[in-house]
């Protein structure tokens, strides 16, 4: 059965990512779309069929929609998610998945209460070359893991979003909270996460504004570049860097070092994954290439969210796995914030 999807909110990644793969997935129409501005939402009609609705209550109020994407600014994403599900639709929301950790745990009570799916588009777990790396460390392909180093920079949202400049909603504290964690930080927090199957316990962090400006040209209200330590379950430990000040080329690469070799995972343009033995040996695994801003593939999302929908299992994008990744980047912002090791329990 065709599952009826409505869009709440039409920016870019809504324009670039999941209206055009739900448009495209025989298991989904599109119902529908609001947008804060109207004519955004009107363009998307225009272009791939469905309604323009006046606001989110009628939207949540119409029964033929089954389900709703949320990709609003951050700061709205408990709140309307909690409406959604309160309204009976299940719910595919933008990351990060809100902007406190009392907001994240609302969330999750609310889906509780409900018993409404809750996805959160954590896109990085559904790559095939992070899911190959996932499954090469959990056979020991480079024995036991030791130390890892990831990072994701580019030259910053203002280049990208629908709105592109200095104006863009992401540099603000009031919309976004947080700036290039929120954006970029939440992707490589999960990501460690789900490639080596372990829980974030510990974080020391440094955030900064080091180089953006708003359009007074004054420094931006939120963070543009960040480095964190992370401690895992197990003891493993490395870094996450994430910045907004990658004046070239995208860099969207993880590095894990065994006690058997070395997994290298978007490391090299020409290579998605590359093992190097402890012998010296090495092999690539040439199993795609990552997305970038200016060079969008089909992310899995849409396929990840209709399979939901129809088994009733939020699977590996499920709310209550991405919960724990979220605390860590929490911690993170609180380590800056008070200059000391955070412990996440």
């Amino acid at each position: 059965m065709t599952k009826r999807i409505g869009i709440i909110g039409c920016g870019k990644i809504a324009q670039v990512r999941h209206i055009p793969e739900l448009s495209e997935h025989p298991g989904a129409e599109i119902a529908g779309y609001y947008n804060p501005t109207r004519y955004r939402a009107e363009q998307m009609a225009s272009v791939y069929g469905g309604r323009v609705y006046d606001d989110i209550g009628s939207m949540l109020g119409d029964p033929s929609v089954d389900a709703v994407v949320v990709a609003l600014a951050n700061n709205v994403h408990a709140d309307v998610s909690i409406r959604a599900m309160n309204a009976g639709k299940d719910v595919l929301c933008e990351k990060p998945m809100a902007v406190t950790l009392e907001e994240c745990e609302a969330m999750m009570a609310a889906r509780e209460a409900t018993g409404r799916i809750l996805l959160i588009a954590q896109n990085q777990r559904l790559t095939p070359a992070h899911r190959q790396a996932r499954d090469m460390i959990a056979s020991g392909a480079i024995g036991r893991p030791l130390t890892f180093r990831t990072a994701f920079g580019h030259s910053g949202p203002e280049t990208w979003s629908v709105n592109p400049g200095k104006g863009t909603w992401f540099f603000s504290k009031e919309h976004a909270a947080m700036g290039v964690m929120a954006d970029l930080g939440v992707h490589k927090a999960d990501l460690i996460s789900f490639l080596l199957d372990r829980r974030i316990t510990g974080v020391e962090a440094m955030l900064s504004t080091l180089d953006k400006t708003g359009p007074d040209d004054s420094p931006i209200s939120v963070e543009d570049n960040a480095i964190c330590i992370l401690r895992m379950e197990g003891g493993i430990f490395g870094t996450m860097t994430v910045s907004w000040t990658y004046y070239g080329q995208e860099d969207n690469s993880t590095i894990i070092y065994g006690s058997e070799g070395i997994l290298r995972i978007y490391d090299d343009p020409a290579h998605a994954i590359r093992l190097i033995r402890k012998d010296g040996g090495m092999e690539d695994f040439d199993v795609e290439h990552i997305q970038t801003n200016d060079n969008q593939t089909r992310s899995g999302i849409a396929d990840a969210f209709i399979t939901a929908l129809i088994t009733r299992d939020g699977g590996v994008l499920d709310a209550g796995r991405i919960l724990p990744s979220m605390k860590a980047v929490f911690a993170a912002v609180r380590s800056s914030e008070e200059g000391r090791f955070i412990d996440i329990f």
